[in-house]
């Protein structure tokens, strides 16, 4: 049975190091981004798989509803939520255009293509859903002094976690399966565009991050944490989720009676 991909962000770093290893595992793509040069310039070079090139931007309704429409027609095996923007600033600096062309990419597009999606994979019995994150969806607690802030991303990012772990219950016993996976710095143009040079900062591969989801995905892994060695870290933090949400109660805790 022939199999078929949907990737987003498809041009550059991460969802076109998707675009490669799929290809390579045999994989007919539909490849969404953009820049139409690039995309053109893939499907060339790729001429052993069928490859069918969407030019869309999902920072626009249009865009979302092109590619929600092709996900829902379309027998997709896996479907790759990888698109993004950064726009790495405070709240109060960030321009409301900013704002919603990264609420739009990294949570509505996402929400959108998946739920457009899972109905047919749901009926064929059988699919993946891989939503692209990133480590900054866990730094919420961080201090001021410890990264710069970046309050509208992180939430963007720690949404898909959430998300993804609740989608991936939802469809238990489906035969669909969806993880989400959350690198950390990756050696792409992402930063490029956003005017930082992190050139000096060690940073994994594109490739080796698509290996993880892979890799992590044969594992049963719902959250993949591409670089932290220590996947107990990840578990701890999961049990805290579920104890805090099983430690609640209808009575007024005590440190908000008065005294």
């Amino acid at each position: 049975m022939d199999k078929l991909a949907l990737v987003t962000g498809a041009t550059s770093g991460i969802g076109r190091a998707f675009a490669e290893r799929l290809a390579a595992d045999g994989y007919d793509l539909v490849l969404v981004g953009r820049r139409k040069e690039r995309l053109e310039e893939f499907a060339a070079a790729h001429q052993d798989v069928k490859v069918h090139t969407v030019t869309a931007d999902l920072s626009t309704q249009d865009g979302i509803d092109e590619v929600a429409e092709l996900c829902a027609t379309e027998p997709l095996t896996l479907l790759v939520n990888n698109a993004g923007v950064a726009h790495y600033m405070p709240l109060a600096e960030l321009p409301a255009g900013k704002a919603s062309e990264l609420v739009n990419v990294k949570v509505l597009a996402p929400t959108l293509l998946s739920r457009a999606a899972v109905g047919g994979m749901q009926e064929r019995g059988e699919g993946t859903i891989v939503n692209v994150a990133g480590m900054i969806a866990f730094s919420g607690p961080a201090p001021h002094s410890v990264m710069p802030r970046r309050a509208v991303y992180g939430g963007s990012l720690a949404y898909l976690v959430a998300m993804s772990q609740i989608l991936s219950a939802e469809l238990e016993g489906s035969g669909v399966r969806v993880q989400v996976v959350c690198p950390g710095v990756v050696a792409t143009e992402f930063h490029e565009r956003q005017g930082m040079d992190l050139s000096a900062v060690p940073r994994m591969s594109a490739e080796d991050v698509v290996t993880a989801s892979l890799r992590g995905l044969e594992l049963g892994e719902v959250v993949c944490a591409p670089g932290v060695e220590d996947a107990s870290l990840l578990e701890a933090v999961f049990q805290a989720d579920l104890a805090a949400f099983g430690g609640q109660s209808p009575e007024l805790a005590t440190r908000y009676r008065a005294g």
